[in-house]
């Protein structure tokens, strides 16, 4: 299939969906073509392992009865729809799915519609066009897999920048690649998201995994990262769909993503085979939890960024590495007990190497209106010296980057403008410069654990800047007022469905 046979016919399905008098909003339209996909995209793999068996003489089990595939129940010869379309899918598929029983492959399916579609079409035969629509959409090669996973992110980034689920579950594609560069996750480590979302930390390390194993990746390779590497958790139904459709789109079929409530968990309770190898994540700004859940923690709060950190440090296993995203007010907090006391043990019993300063703005998707909270990426090792006992951390490198390669705006379109890559080649390094320096942890303990920091070179930074530089920086500026004026109109447009053509 064609690219734009493709793109064309991925879109003509969002565009009919969104007639449907029960899809209101960029939300609904994501969540109705995820679960479609999610099914559709399912029997092809199965499709493919069934070839597989075949080939090597044994037999295969489907994971669902024959009703209740996808071909079955969306036969163009049967033309199921309109009410008797929405009644099966009401009363037949769904219950079907949520009350699946058995392998791994069958308990993913049941939670991925434990709790959705959130809400179901109420017209049948739109919902039947949507889904003659998507029977052109192909899966056979490569390409097509790559293309359509390329058009269902563009979803997802738009979702995050219209404020879906307040910017909890999408995090800009740039960030997310360079701390997984960082990072450095390899094959035969597993990488763990306690707050998965769309899956973007474990599709991107999936990705450099495999890109640096290049041609040589061998069967039991690619076994061992569909079945034993990558592990999520997530709270919500539909950042949970979204997330398996975006690993099943990338290549991944994890039976090791679970819905549940990551902080749920005790961590007094972890052992080293509950622990991970790399732990990537971005865990949700300003989220609060109930006593019964702060309870599992040493240094109880009812602010998910703590006790999320908190989670991570439990989590990650010996010689294990860590790369997060965290909400600037867990750097600063110097007096509430909780941040102070999670503080003091990430210093003593990790090596926190290295902090990188994000400047505010990149998450204005995470926010309806404004430049979103202000964040920092927390780079952090679990390492023991000779004897077992914790090496802690002797000085932090910080990094103050300005620009990130897209516009600090809602829109994030691509800019010129970015530090990252100066970032990622100082890091190794722990190089000193304009925008890089180090802080004896002395110093970090003297201010009671706060541990943000001034940039000490900024000022030589402003002076030694070159004329390309500035002139980059007033276009820049300047962008960013023209597409703040955009938004504005926006505002204060009629209000419509939400939706822009994307072809």
């Amino acid at each position: 299939m064609s690219r734009e046979t493709l793109n064309t016919q991925f879109w003509k399905a969002c565009k009919i969906l969104r007639q449907d008098d029960n899809t209101n909003s960029l939300l609904d339209y994501v969540e109705q073509i995820s679960w479609l996909l999610f099914l559709k995209c399912f029997e092809e793999l199965e499709e493919k392992q069934r070839a597989e068996a075949e080939y090597e003489g044994r037999e295969y089990q489907p994971v669902l009865a024959a009703k209740y595939q996808w071909s079955a129940w969306t036969d163009p010869n049967r033309r199921l729809t309109g009410r008797d379309l929405i009644a099966f899918l009401s009363d037949d598929l769904f219950p079907y799915l949520r009350d699946l029983k058995g392998n791994s492959a069958r308990s993913v399916i049941r939670g991925v519609f434990a709790d959705a579609p959130s809400k179901m079409l109420k017209d049948g035969a739109i919902l039947r066009d949507a889904i003659d629509a998507i029977q052109e959409v192909q899966f056979d090669t490569a390409e097509d897999v790559h293309t359509l996973s390329h058009l269902y992110e563009s979803l997802l980034a738009k979702l995050g920048r219209e404020g879906g689920f307040g910017g909890e579950f999408y995090t800009p594609r740039p960030v997310i690649e360079f701390i997984v560069q960082l990072v450095n996750p390899k094959l035969g480590e597993t990488v763990y998201d306690p707050a998965m979302g769309s899956a973007g930390f474990l599709v991107e390390a999936h990705h450099h995994m495999r890109t640096a194993l290049g041609d040589r990746i061998l069967p039991r390779d690619d076994k061992r990262l569909q079945e034993a590497t990558f592990y999520g958790q997530e709270k919500k139904a539909l950042p949970y769909l979204m997330g398996c459709m975006n690993m099943i789109l990338h290549g991944v079929f994890s039976s090791n993503l679970t819905r549940r409530n990551t902080l749920g968990d005790d961590v007094r309770k972890f052992t080293e085979k509950n622990r991970f190898d790399v732990i990537l994540t971005n865990p949700p700004f300003g989220g609060t939890e109930h006593g019964s859940v702060t309870a599992n923690f040493p240094y109880p709060s009812k602010a998910t960024s703590i006790t999320f950190l908190q989670h991570i440090m439990k989590k990650v296993r010996r010689g294990g590495r860590v790369g997060m995203v965290i909400d600037e007010g867990v750097l600063f907090k110097a007096t509430e007990n909780s941040y102070v006391q999670t503080k003091k043990e990430l210093l003593e019993q990790f090596n926190l190497w290295a902090i990188v300063s994000l400047p505010a703005g990149v998450f204005a998707n995470a926010v309806a209106t404004g430049t979103g909270p202000k964040t920092n990426l927390l780079f952090f090792n679990r390492e023991l010296d000779q004897a077992g006992n914790p090496v802690g951390t002797k000085e932090i490198w910080y990094y103050d980057a300005q620009a990130v390669g897209f516009s600090l705006t809602k829109t994030q379109r691509p800019m010129p403008e970015n530090d990252l890559p100066d970032c990622l080649e100082k890091a190794r390094s722990r190089a000193g410069s304009e925008r890089s320096w180090l802080v004896p942890v002395e110093e970090i303990v003297e201010r009671n654990y706060d541990l943000s920091a001034a940039n000490p070179n900024a000022k030589a930074a402003v002076e030694h800047r070159s004329p390309a530089a500035i002139a980059a920086d007033i276009a820049g500026k300047e962008q960013r007022i023209l597409e703040i004026m955009e938004e504005i109109q926006e505002l204060l447009a009629p209000k419509g469905n939400g939706w822009e053509d994307e072809e």
